[in-house]
């Protein structure tokens, strides 16, 4: 299996958030020293006097690709803080497997970063289906699996208490998906196209707890796998023509978003799509959402659509936090340029994995980060963010231009939103944004 240090990255640029992992583990790493953090850090695995060793799984190939260039952001702050002193004098080193997003190539990987690379903690590895199939692995070796790049429910959970999410629970997307979707589109018959496996189940109960059943009149799913992708959407997309839907709300990975969009226009099915933050950015999407003269087909059903995201993307430059990341990035991997960081600068020396475990349930709410809301970080709640805003894709927005192409723009709509993944109302927050602090710019 080819290993990867370091990574050009390809086209995926979508919340400055991409790279926030890896500045809030180094922050949490220098957080986490404590006098009841546990054993000496020289007992630590993964950690030395000088070091500090992490990995990560992620589908750098395979049917989620579009995703590719997330560890490679993430390599890139972890160098920027190594080029500057790194966290309390030790350098970070970083390795990421590629898994295909295959839960069994995971299991493989994950066993061997533990048990050849002797990883301190597991680190913004991506996917619900394959980071599932680890979870009880790591946590019965005590292996820390943290800001896993998934909104599954199941990550904040007191039987695996070494794991910890990082995007809003799937459950939060819906129903602020699912309020927006009631509120604008009332009266309007709705079908669902959703990943089958916790990704959409989770997505499917926070939207019924916002739209009314009888709104709704189809589901269809997906599996998300190459030969699934191969085989084409033909038959979940005319069944949701059949029904009449005239809105389409999605729980789907990028490249079945492209093509579900390809698709209905081949069909000449336009509905409005409301599509859940996972693919709301039109750069991962792929060929359906750039621009260009003939406009591709698709592009006509993405340009309109609604989705959700918690942090800003990078065609807003006026935003400090994207500004920031620009900078620091451009200067450490210059392929990975828009993607974007937020951060923590506290310090300690005794880096244990209890001890990380213990700064993030004290100290997780009130870290430095760049999302419209807080961390929802405590000693019994596991998940990130639970507040997003909602965003309309569009050709007047300012586009999203890459060295792959030319995107469709985004552009906020409304307030911030958030609410908790269980029963509740979907609320307005009020709160102001976390300003970039002066020790992240003397980095970048």
């Amino acid at each position: 299996m080819k290993r990867f240090s370091m990574r050009a990255a390809r086209s995926r640029t979508r919340l400055i958030a991409t790279g926030a992992i890896a500045c809030a583990m180094a922050g949490t790493m220098a957080l986490s020293a404590s006098g009841t953090a546990g054993a000496a850090s020289a007992a630590t695995p993964g950690v030395t006097s000088t070091s500090i060793t992490l990995g990560a799984t992620e589908p750098l190939t395979g049917v989620a690709a579009n995703y590719n260039d997330i560890a490679p952001a993430m390599a890139a702050v972890f160098a920027a803080f190594n080029a500057n002193g790194g966290v309390n004098g030790r350098q970070i080193k970083f390795t990421y497997l590629d898994d295909q997003y295959t839960p069994s190539i995971t299991a493989t990987l994950t066993h061997e970063l533990v048990l050849q690379d002797n990883i301190f903690a597991d680190v913004g590895s991506l996917g619900t289906p394959t980071q599932l199939e680890v979870q009880p692995y790591l946590n019965s070796q005590k292996v820390p699996q943290l800001f896993v790049l998934s909104g599954c429910n199941c990550w904040s959970s007191s039987k695996y208490p070494y794991t910890s999410g990082y995007q809003p629970p799937y459950t939060v997307d819906g129903k602020i998906l699912g309020a927006y979707t009631a509120k604008n589109f009332a009266g309007e018959k709705i079908g669902y196209f959703t990943q089958d496996d916790e990704f959409g189940f989770d997505a499917i109960k926070g939207l019924n707890m916002e739209i009314k059943s009888s709104s709704v009149v189809s589901k269809q799913t997906y599996v998300a796998t190459t030969a699934a992708y191969i085989a084409g959407l033909n038959s979940q997309v005319a069944a949701l023509q059949a029904s009449g839907a005239k809105v389409v709300v999605m729980a789907a990975i990028p490249p079945f978003v492209n093509l579900f969009a390809t698709t209905a226009a081949t069909l000449g099915y336009t509905p409005q799509l409301v599509i859940d933050g996972v693919a709301g950015d039109p750069s991962a999407i792929g060929s359906s959402a750039v621009l260009s003269t003939p406009a591709p087909a698709g592009q006509a059903l993405l340009n309109g659509a609604i989705t959700d995201g918690y942090g800003a993307f990078e065609n807003q430059t006026s935003n400090p936090w994207v500004q920031v990341a620009t900078k620091l990035l451009t200067k450490y991997d210059s392929q990975v340029a828009t993607k974007g960081i937020t951060g923590d600068e506290l310090v300690g020396k005794n880096l244990t994995r209890q001890g990380l475990l213990n700064a993030i349930a004290a100290n997780g709410s009130k870290f430095i980060e760049s999302g419209f809301v807080p961390y929802s970080y405590s000693s019994s709640v596991h998940f990130g963010y639970e507040g997003e805003q909602l965003y309309k894709m569009t050709t007047a927005a300012t586009p999203i231009t890459l060295p792959s192409g030319t995107y469709l723009g985004v552009e906020p709509i409304g307030p911030v939103y958030y609410t908790s993944p269980g029963a509740g109302p979907v609320k307005v927050w009020h709160g102001a944004p976390d300003k970039v602090p002066a020790s992240l710019s003397k980095v970048a």
